[in-house]
């Protein structure tokens, strides 16, 4: 057996083991990657009215919130920029919430619960498959693992034995067969999917197995172990320096902060908790944020370790990496675009084990067909 064909069962089998995951991830995928978008769109209790006066300090936000929300506590506020809503959020292991207020006068415009929201359904099927973390996570990332290798092994099949053919390659037959069209549909866009859709598979594999990030950030960082977030601690011997901190430290970072900007303010819930800042300098996205910890008592700034800490401008190459893997899986580093292609790669993703599945299942149709023909051909000789 020659290698193409050893190639060739190998995709046709993981293809068959893998497609129905895929087609759900690509589906979902589809709709991740305009999440942003839709919600702008379609929730309208985000914005507010602009007007000539500051925001409510952070204390005077949570003292709102925490009458709103239903767990009662407030684990920090956002500023997300000029004409949003601020936002207070709860979560812990079971509940995740999250109330809108107009940061002006403290106007509750939206209590939401995010376990029933869209979005977080269609993450989880995306993430887990609609199963346990603990079930969906594996199955989800080995689908994911094949699908990389039948890409691999797709562009292996997808290159032409002659120069002659190698044109057609690049091109769907509109005109042909029915047949013929199903398979230029699986070769033909697997084959431009495959580059756009790589870096989407690569970056899934980064959530689904921490071998393949600790060996990603070694392989990017040059030769370095990835280094764990370890929380920085507040010095709880010291007295305060200011009656509430996390204002005093709000108004400071506000001082910098362009109008398109997001602010974020974390409350130290614990007596050793730092106070945390984190500003978004393209919100939208993830990626280009900087993070900052703060001891609640004296405000002294906390060194902190790991890939989040800091200033996105200072991290190292492999820092950069991690923080834009979502961004990269999504497509929204490169903005608009980037989600168009990764919103199409998905979509294509999504339809290659059904155009996959076709062409398997005519082949066997057409052998079983002629090994009919034979036997009716031999039992004509027999008789």
């Amino acid at each position: 057996m020659t290698f193409k064909k050893i190639t060739g069962k190998i995709h046709l089998w993981l293809g068959l083991g893998s497609g129905l995951v895929v087609l759900l991830l690509g589906i979902t995928g589809c709709i991740l990657a305009f999440e942003i978008e839709i919600r702008n769109l379609t929730e309208t209790f985000r914005k507010v009215k602009v007007e000539d006066k500051p925001y409510l300090a952070p204390s005077a936000l949570k003292a709102i919130a925490e009458k709103n929300l239903s767990s009662k506590k407030a684990l920090g506020i956002e500023y997300p920029g000029k004409g949003k809503a601020a936002v207070a959020a709860y979560y812990d292991e079971t509940h995740y919430e999250l109330l809108f207020m107009n940061p002006y006068s403290g106007e509750v415009t939206k209590r939401k619960n995010m376990n029933k929201d869209f979005f977080r359904f269609i993450l989880d099927g995306h993430f887990y498959v609609w199963l346990p973390p603990n079930i969906g996570q594996p199955i989800v990332a080995s689908a994911t693992l094949v699908f990389l290798v039948m890409m691999i092994a797709g562009l292996i099949l997808w290159w032409p034995k002659n120069k002659a053919a190698r044109k057609q390659r690049f091109s769907i037959k509109w005109t042909a067969k029915w047949r013929r069209k199903n398979y230029d549909l699986h070769s033909v866009l697997g084959f431009y999917m495959t580059w756009i859709a790589i870096f989407i598979a690569i970056t899934g594999l980064v959530f689904g197995f921490q071998w393949f990030a600790k060996s990603l950030y070694w392989i990017t960082s040059g030769g370095e172990a990835m280094v764990e977030h370890q929380h920085p601690v507040s010095d709880t011997t010291k007295t305060a320096a200011f009656t509430n901190m996390a204002d005093h430290l709000w108004q400071e970072h506000n001082k910098g902060i362009k109008e398109n900007e997001s602010l974020g303010i974390y409350f130290a819930n614990l007596s050793t908790d730092p106070v945390e800042i984190a500003v978004n300098h393209r919100p939208g996205t993830y990626y280009n944020s900087d993070y900052y910890h703060y001891d609640q008592f004296t405000g002294k700034e906390l060194p902190a370790t790991g890939s989040y800490a800091g200033k996105f401008k200072d991290a190292a190459i492999a820092d950069k990496i991690v923080r834009m893997n979502y961004d990269i899986h999504v497509g929204a580093v490169l903005g608009l675009p980037g989600k168009i292609l990764a919103f199409f790669a998905s979509l294509i993703a999504a339809s290659l084990p059904v155009t996959g599945f076709m062409i398997w299942w005519g082949r066997k149709k057409k052998k079983k067909r002629i090994t009919e023909v034979i036997q009716e051909e031999l039992e004509v000789q027999l008789a």
